[in-house]
């Protein structure tokens, strides 16, 4: 399976403009990081192109192997599922 920084910014294309969550995975599948957005292309968006400043974005090309997108029908399920999603993972 190809991963990796720029595997990830040609998959950004492709991805929906609905609501859900997100799974940052590292090259080995580790999820280090969830996040939950009404419109999926435009906040993962955020992160490659400038709008996101937290400390953490500037190492994700180094980091960041694979994103997995999970839609959900509105923002109240994001959240719900973002929670879940967290308690998963931590």
């Amino acid at each position: 399976m190809e991963q990796g920084f720029q595997y990830v910014l040609q998959k950004l294309k492709s991805i929906t403009t609905e609501p859900g969550c997100y799974l940052m995975k590292d090259h080995e599948g580790v999820v280090f990081y969830v996040g939950k957005a009404k419109n999926l292309r435009a906040r993962l968006k955020s992160y490659f192109f400038g709008s996101d400043t937290r400390i953490f974005v500037q190492y994700l090309e180094q980091i960041l192997a694979d994103i997995e997108i999970l839609v959900v029908r509105n923002d109240v399920e994001a959240l719900v599922l973002e929670r879940e999603l967290i308690h998963q993972y931590q």
